[in-house]
């Protein structure tokens, strides 16, 4: 009787593993459902990280009670294996070439200080400074009257240039991107496509004897207010009842899976825009307010290389509110470049964003 009581006690935690398995490659691989048609099951890839920790506890589970069946979770993370170095993708470390281009991506908002430093501009101005990199792609780059960040700039880069891409007519936030840079820049480009307070610029640069295009982007939010960020963390830390947290969720994923249907069509044209444009070396970075798994950054990443897949390290988490850790920060890069590095730097918190740093080697032959 003991004997039949294990054994169904080992194959019903093994159905439950098999199961866990098959969600991990479902929500692995939802990143090639566009949200268009597929708005809840987008959302799936936020999940990524909680599947795959619920999928490791079976492995020292199988290690004492059954090694027969430790081959579940085995072969899960191995049909797993590319949203698992997507995800968390594990190099060691590489000393960058000495004339690899330092390139970092940062969303600075708006200089605020996130809600900690009275001198925001100040200590990111230092924070580059002693950084020094060859060119720095900044999001939420406003100036004021008060604060005139070009000129400030100036003090550290000869070329610089910021775009405003929200609609002030709208009464919606304002919002920019911005360039700072040792190199010239020859012109830019607004790509188009629907938004309203979001947007990307594509500036061409010239680097040495080429012409190297850096597109800059800052792609549509989450639209969450204040309210539904703490009830997010409410539902976290299990402080609501049963009801109120389907309620609580189901509107969750509806706005959520609204703003990712508008970044699929962002990113669908960003696409199309960089795909017209090939013959550069190209450099595609910035908030993209999408996660890892998500259909964003798998349609940018077509025929583009993810510098931190390809040369970074862990979750590297870019986005730093309580709750809502991801990294939403990316850099690709065009085959005419090779990334050596590429980390998010956790030690300066003076945005909600950490800054994306990666170095980049100009190919001799992409």
């Amino acid at each position: 009787m003991i004997r039949k009581l294990k054994l169904f006690t080992l194959n019903l935690l093994a159905g439950i593993n098999v199961g866990l398995v098959v969600i991990m490659l479902l929500v692995g691989y939802s990143d090639h459902l566009h949200p268009d048609s597929h708005p809840w099951l987008s959302c799936m890839g936020m999940a990524f990280p909680f599947v795959l920790a619920a999928n490791a506890v079976f492995v020292p589970l199988w290690v004492f009670l059954s090694w027969r069946r430790l081959l579940i979770p085995i072969l899960g993370f191995a049909l797993a294996y590319t949203p698992i170095n997507i995800y968390i993708p594990l190099h060691l470390p590489q000393q960058p070439p000495d004339d690899a281009l330092l390139v970092v991506s940062y969303n600075v908002a708006g200089y605020g200080g996130n809600y900690k430093y009275e001198q925001a501009f100040d200590t990111i101005l230092g924070y580059v400074r002693r950084l020094s990199p060859d060119i720095l792609c900044t999001q939420e780059d406003m100036s004021s009257k008060w604060l005139d960040t070009q000129k400030r700039y100036a003090e550290l880069f000869p070329y610089n240039d910021t775009v405003r891409v929200s609609d002030p007519s709208r009464n919606k936030a304002v919002n920019s991107v911005g360039i700072h840079t040792r190199f010239p820049i020859l012109r830019k480009e607004r790509i188009s496509y629907e938004s309203i307070s979001n947007g990307s610029v594509a500036y061409f640069l010239k680097v040495g004897a080429d012409t190297v295009v850096v597109v800059n982007n800052h792609l549509e939010s989450t639209h969450l207010s204040n309210r539904d960020r703490r009830k997010y963390e409410d539902m976290l830390k299990g402080g609501m009842s049963r009801d109120t947290v389907q309620a609580e969720t189901s509107l969750l994923v509806d706005k959520l899976g609204e703003a990712m249907a508008v970044r699929a069509r962002q990113a669908d044209a960003l696409h199309q825009w960089i795909d017209a444009h090939r013959q550069y070396p190209l450099i595609v970075c910035g908030d993209f307010n999408d996660t890892p798994i998500s259909y964003t950054r798998h349609a940018l990443a077509q025929g583009l290389t993810d510098c931190f897949v390809e040369a970074g390290n862990g979750l590297g988490l870019s986005f730093n509110r309580k709750g809502f850790n991801f990294r939403i920060d990316h850099l690709l890069c065009s085959g005419h470049f090779t990334p050596y590095r590429c980390e998010i730097d956790s030690k300066i918190d003076v945005s909600d964003h950490y800054p994306l740093l990666c170095w980049l080697k100009r190919n001799e032959k992409p």
